[in-house]
């Protein structure tokens, strides 16, 4: 098996903002607004900041820790990585969906990613054609129709049949393409000529236009005859808590839910990118450092714009109706009425969605680099190749999507099992690994080396009990919440349920592949003798 030369990062800066830029994505702006919106407000923030101190933040250290220390044993892959802190072939079989998450959420989100393009594209063209006058039932109209039209959610190969353009394809499909192409090339650029230099550029663009469009949104006027929509009432809905809600279930397992999203915990990302650390690269300062950087993004640009901008220009009861026809619809379906009655709103309203493409671009390069490391290590590939390997097998995911747009039934397919269900499980898997099997206090002193700060003793208690036992209550309650009604919709006898087969089918494909590449490099690793099950201590 050919040796490959190890890769690195150009700086510790650079590593933390590329780990910040996998997190910062549609996440921080399109789902953590609606999610807000659909779960009361503020209702939704104190679960969610529990969510943060007792599942992200601990489940994020010590996958950075397992990331370095598996480095440390000549592995990238969550697959191995996995194997040699859960001591056994167990942990790389689980390790699989480490590898199938951020490649299967790469799937889709390339394709929201070209969205949020189109929609730069139309608003420097003139903008979407809404008409801040009209009656808002109006606007409504303009808005759903038009985002419809755009994802072909009317019918399966929808955009491929589209009269009046090149090629009978909307033009949607040509956006997709060079957003496509733009993310496959940075990926062949490599760890810092690609992913870290897109990120060192994209995330300050990122913070500069959001803290513009943020003060723009802070400083509107309430609509003349309106009551209730002020800017006050807007930062009341996001920060007032109506503790009735906190009864409900599903509030909590949307925090979490959106906390594991967000940070890209149990992702497969943190364990990969940390793994090209030294022994005395500093983890905990940085994966602190990568989670403050998210919740910036998310909390004070992407919910206050948001949801602070919907609430001013339609009021609570129209933010919180947008945000039920998916948690990314708030976005795309409710901010187009808000820049139709903003002085300069196509300005703002490119900014907003060229934020959103920058956010989205610096999330998908990560979701490739997993799958290549994983390649290159299993199968003894160079560079070149698991790169060709890896954006092919992306790209066909990619068309599978794009295709099977009806009701958006693959999109939602793939986001409910791979982005939110299996995320769940990897992170479960992680910290039993790191508290309970290669045990917590083992794991906080890998931690610790060469760290500038250290984790406070209370986190001990929380990664062994708490949070295991809070993310067992979250995967119980998910079950309980969304699997019996979605296995009733799969094995009916209608069209979204065959097309949810249809993707079923397919990600079982893309399992058994990473399955069988697996296998392929466990007898490898143990061919060259390398600690594959973890019995022995790394060495320095």
């Amino acid at each position: 098996m050919t040796k490959q030369p190890t890769q690195q990062w150009g700086s510790r800066l650079g590593v933390i903002l590329a780990v910040a830029g996998s997190a910062v994505g549609l996440g921080n702006f399109l789902r953590f607004p609606g999610q807000a919106a659909q779960n009361g407000g503020g209702a939704f923030m104190i679960p969610y900041f529990l969510a943060l101190l007792l599942l992200g933040i601990p489940i994020g250290w010590a996958e950075w820790a397992m990331g370095r220390y598996g480095g440390r044993k000549g592995f990238h892959g969550a697959p191995a990585i996995l194997g040699v802190w859960c001591k056994g072939a167990w942990g790389r079989y689980a390790g699989v969906l480490g590898v199938l998450i951020p490649l299967g959420v790469y799937f889709y989100y390339v394709l929201i990613e070209s969205w949020c393009l189109y929609y730069v594209i139309q608003y420097l063209g003139g903008g979407l054609g809404v008409d801040g006058a009209a009656p808002i039932a109006d606007q409504v109209t303009k808005t759903q129709g038009f985002f419809a039209d755009v994802t072909g959610s009317a019918a399966n190969g929808s955009l491929f049949h589209s009269e009046g353009h090149l090629l009978g394809w909307h033009p949607i499909v040509w956006t997709f393409i060079a957003t496509a192409t733009l993310n496959i090339y940075f990926v062949y650029r490599g760890l810092s000529k690609g992913i870290e230099t897109v990120c060192k550029y994209a995330m300050p663009v990122m913070a500069i236009l959001g803290i513009i469009i943020l003060v723009r949104v802070l400083t509107l006027d309430a609509p003349a005859g309106t009551t209730g929509q002020s800017v006050n009432d807007g930062l009341g809905f996001l920060w007032n808590p109506d503790f009735e809600k906190l009864t409900s279930f599903k509030t909590w397992l949307a925090a979490a839910g959106q906390i594991f999203f967000s940070l890209s915990v149990g992702f497969g990302v943190i364990i990969n990118y940390s793994s090209y650390m030294k022994k005395k690269d500093d983890v905990v300062l940085s994966g602190l450092t990568s989670s403050a950087t998210n919740e910036f993004f998310e909390v004070v640009l992407g919910g206050l714009i948001t949801v602070t901008a919907s609430v001013v220009f339609v009021g609570i009861a129209l933010t919180m109706e947008g945000a039920k026809g998916g948690t990314m619809s708030l976005g795309f379906k409710t901010l187009p009425m808000v820049f139709a009655q903003m002085p300069a709103g196509n300005l703002f309203g490119a900014a907003f969605f060229l934020i959103l493409f920058l956010a989205a671009i610096t999330s998908s390069l990560s979701m490739l680099q997993p799958t290549k490391a994983f390649l290159e290590e299993s199968l003894g590939v160079n560079r070149q190749v698991s790169t060709t390997i890896v954006t092919m097998w992306g790209l066909a995911g990619n068309i599978f999507v794009l295709w099977f747009t009806h009701d958006l039934v693959a999109l939602d397919t793939i986001d409910f099992w791979v982005g939110t269900f299996f995320i769940l499980v990897v992170a479960g898997v992680q910290i039993v690994a790191f508290g309970w099997i290669f045990g917590v206090d083992k794991g906080l002193e890998e931690a610790h080396q060469g760290a500038n700060m250290r984790i406070p003793r209370v986190f001990r208690f929380i990664i062994k009990y708490v949070s295991p036992a809070f993310l067992l209550v979250v995967i119980v309650g998910f079950c309980i919440n969304d699997l019996p009604g979605y296995l009733n919709t799969l094995f009916g006898d209608t069209e979204n349920a065959a097309d949810s087969r249809k993707t079923w089918m397919f990600l079982l494909l893309t399992i058994a592949g990473l399955v069988a590449i697996t296998a392929v490099g466990a007898r490898h690793w143990r061919a060259e003798g390398l600690d594959l099950d973890g019995k022995l201590p790394a060495q320095d």
